[in-house]
């Protein structure tokens, strides 16, 4: 297997925040083509200050749907992170798998809910 890579969020996101889903969609652009390929990443979150769970849907969660649990497991690691950050990403995880376990029923749901002016 090859080396892992580096990926540093504060240098992908450019700074310390990481609370809006489009930053958490760069973190996202970056690795998945690398897991693709059979890159192995590891995350690292040293010098985030505020991290949100919008972000990680959208950089981390997304992955369940492209990538099965046990290739995440195998390709992704973090490091660097809080306590607090890791239960975050814990329960972004588990949503995310719940989610694209089920993605027609939780869509048709949200569909439900909103109708069909938003998608």
């Amino acid at each position: 297997m090859d080396e892992p890579l580096l990926a540093k969020v504060t240098a992908i996101v450019g700074g310390s925040l990481c609370v809006s889903a489009a930053d958490g969609q760069k973190v996202y652009d970056k690795i998945a083509p690398l897991m693709e390929k059979g890159r192995p990443v590891i995350l690292s979150f040293q010098g985030v200050e505020t991290l949100i769970s919008a972000f990680l849907n959208a950089a981390v969660g997304q992955l369940y749907g492209k990538f099965s649990e046990a290739s995440i497991r195998e390709l992704l690691s973090v490091q660097d992170m809080s306590q607090e950050d890791l239960a975050t990403l814990k329960r972004v995880v588990e949503n995310a798998k719940r989610y694209f376990a089920n993605k027609p029923a939780y869509d048709a749901a949200w569909k439900g809910e909103v109708g069909d002016d938003e998608e």
